[in-house]
């Protein structure tokens, strides 16, 4: 079936007799065009027709019984309890609207629904109600079924809906994610009778969704706070890992990433990455990676509800004999200091930085840490806390990029019981308390909103922090480490950060070069990295062949470090020979098959030949490409990947001629 509806618009409901017309011929097995059906529809039609959903039928499955439902409902118990504000505001909105609004699970079972008194009557006529399952296996096309399929918001109007008895109804829908990881928790729908049509149903149903989301945010905040406290409070080891309920990591103690190196592990703290299985109550032991036995688990429960756990890991023996194999491909040089260890580098120019850094680390005053994304800022941060006079005290890392300004300051300062909607009880610490008497490391300070970069300069030079909604300033006393990729004085002549502040944390700098001006560097990390990988997945350890190696060694690296991990953990998994040849890496490593935007990294300005020297804006332009299509195109996973505001890479998108092919392609993905 081909649908011919420019850009897949929304059909006016007086096309419906054509779209009525469409449907019997499509049931009657006519796959000619019908240009009155919109692309989605048609596809989903098919769909519906190869689950074997009959198309006659007057209305979904009967509801499972109350009592089944409570205890579906219990497991989704955080979902509800975020969305409870946004229902009880749609049992006002809505009245004598004749629509309703309800809330399903991922697997398209309504669990609750509010709205005009009159429409709900009308819905039971179809089973529209709590406890009945609405998923496009079972109902065909409908709204809420298919956002789901979608993952998108999705409007279905009267006769588009697969199923006879459903196409008196209008409804639009949208999927809830998880803030963390984008996991689909549900769906949200608004639905109504065909008379009740409205194009700005699909606006109202985004707009509630987004605000649940942003709830659910608030309530991951509090749990992971309460969790962190708990978790410390309760710890009879130094090697400690923290796992949220869910099962992501969210903080681990210098020696705990230790151990876990040692055992072959990798905890990546830049990006969503679920270590071991949810924290189910009812599973006891949950699925955990090969390094990581059960037994070092322990669940954290407090007052009869399940936070997380803490993992206490084994702290490998002082010595270096002792450390083991997997250890062993760090670069042996004794002329980089201990705290720096973590530092794989065999260039001479990084070594004296890393000197340099360690120096200045001794001295409690503001370092900035400038470089380009992935080129080992956290790394120097780390250090320079290890190196530091506040190496005993709490090392404490905050993102500024990728959250909202409301999260950011809740993360900064911390809020005061009943600060807002949701605040838990005896308010919460923020970041800045969390690192008395240690180190705060703020990445990517750039992106820190300009109204909040008043309040941070306050608490540096004041040594106090007033958390929001409260009176009483707290005493506080850490070292700051700022790290950027931006041009923070270029920033400050645009207006985009102030100066006070700028010169408040650049009272010592250290740029950190990018790989590619690292001598050796490829050769040295990609050997570490492979060893890394390979005790990590339990492969043996492959040597690069000449060819490999050297296709690396000339390729620009625009991601750094992090890019070239990931191209080597990709090149030994995909390896089936004793070595890692050249046809196992990437493309874009080769020079092949690069897409237009990117194939000039050795790019020219005007018409004036570099001579091979790579620019900044290039490298940039490469990187926010390569990381766009390793997330197919998703736009915040990208941003989060590259370190940066989400706001921050439209920006860049529009600077360098982007925005159009992205979004066009996000549109047809």
């Amino acid at each position: 079936m081909d649908a011919r509806l420019p850009g897949d618009a929304f059909p006016e409901p007086e096309k419906e007799r054509a779209v009525m017309t469409a449907w019997e011929r499509f049931l009657a097995g006519e796959r000619e065009p019908v240009f009155s059906l919109r692309e989605l529809v048609a596809r989903s039609w098919e769909r519906s027709q190869r689950l074997a959903v009959d198309p006659r039928q007057a209305a979904a499955p009967p509801p499972i019984a109350d009592s089944s439902l409570e205890e579906i409902k219990a497991g989704y118990r955080d979902l509800l309890q975020a969305s409870a504000p946004v229902m009880a505001c749609a049992r006002d909105f809505l009245r004598e609207t004749g629509t309703v609004m309800l809330l399903t699970n991922p697997s398209c079972m309504i669990l609750t629904m509010e709205g005009d008194a009159p429409t709900l009557d009308a819905a039971k006529t179809i089973h529209l109600q709590p406890g009945a399952a609405w998923g496009e296996d079972v109902c065909g096309t409908n709204a809420i079924g298919t956002a789901l399929v979608l993952a998108q918001p999705v409007q279905i109007h009267s006769a588009e809906h697969y199923c006879a008895g459903i196409k008196r109804w209008s409804c639009a829908a949208t999927a809830i994610r998880h803030p963390h990881d984008g996991e689909i928790l549900g769906v949200l729908d608004v639905s109504g009778l065909s008379r009740s049509f409205s194009r700005q149903s699909l606006a109202l149903v985004v707009t509630a969704a987004q605000r649940i989301e942003s709830r659910i945010t608030m309530q991951e905040m509090e749990l992971r706070y309460r969790l962190l406290e708990v978790a410390r409070s309760r710890s009879r080891s130094d090697g400690l890992l923290v796992v949220d309920r869910r099962g992501y990591p969210i903080w681990a103690s210098e020696n705990a990433r230790a151990a876990i190196e040692t055992l072959g592990g990798m905890i990546d703290f830049s990006r969503p990455s679920r270590l071991v299985g949810p924290m189910n109550p009812a599973q006891d032991t949950p699925a955990v990676p090969s390094w990581l036995r059960p037994e070092w688990l322990e669940a954290i429960v407090d007052h009869g509800e399940r936070l997380g756990a803490v993992v206490h890991l084994p702290l490998p023996r002082v010595g270096r004999a002792a450390r083991g194999a997997s250890e062993r491909h760090y670069v042996a040089n004794e002329s980089v200091p201990h705290a720096f260890a973590g530092i794989v580098t065999a260039d001479p120019t990084m070594q004296a930085l890393i000197r340099k850094t360690d120096r200045l680390a001794r001295a409690k005053v503001p370092i900035l840490l400038l470089g380009e994304t992935g080129a080992g800022k956290e790394e120097f941060a780390q250090g320079i806390h290890r190196a530091g006079p506040h190496a005993g005290g709490p090392y404490v890392a905050l993102n500024c990029g990728g959250l909202s300004r409301e999260l950011l300051a809740s993360e900064l300062f911390g809020y005061a019981e009943g600060a807002f909607t949701g605040a838990r009880r005896g308010g919460m610490a923020g970041k800045l308390e969390a690192a008395h008497g240690g180190t705060l490391f703020l990445d990517e300070i750039g992106e820190m909103p300009l109204d909040l970069q008043p309040h941070l300069l306050r608490v540096l030079e004041r040594g106090e922090i007033y958390r929001l909604g409260e009176n009483t300033p707290r005493k506080v006393d850490f070292r700051l480490v700022a790290a950027t990729h931006r041009d923070l004085r270029r920033e400050v002549e645009e207006g985009r950060f102030r100066m006070d502040l700028f010169y408040r944390i650049a009272v010592t700098t250290v740029m950190i070069p990018p790989l590619r001006e690292r001598q050796g560097d490829v050769a040295v990390l990609s050997a570490h990295f492979v060893a890394h990988f390979a005790a990590r997945h339990g492969f043996p350890a492959k040597p690069l062949s000449e060819e490999a190696l050297v296709c690396l060694q000339r390729y620009a690296w625009p991601g750094n470090v992090r890019e070239l991990r990931n191209v080597i953990e990709s090149a030994l998994l995909m390896s089936e020979g004793d070595s890692i040849e050249r046809g196992d890496l990437p493309p874009e490593i080769l020079g092949e098959g690069m897409p237009s935007e990117q194939e000039n990294i050795f790019i020219k300005e005007g018409n004036h030949p570099l001579d091979g020297t790579i620019t900044l804006m290039g490298a940039e332009k490469s990187a926010i490409m390569r990381a766009i299509a390793v997330h197919g195109g998703n736009l915040t996973r990208a941003a989060a990947d590259l370190k940066i505001a989400k706001s921050t890479l439209y920006e860049k998108l529009r600077r360098y001629g982007l925005d159009g092919n992205i979004i066009k392609r996000r549109g047809k993905g």
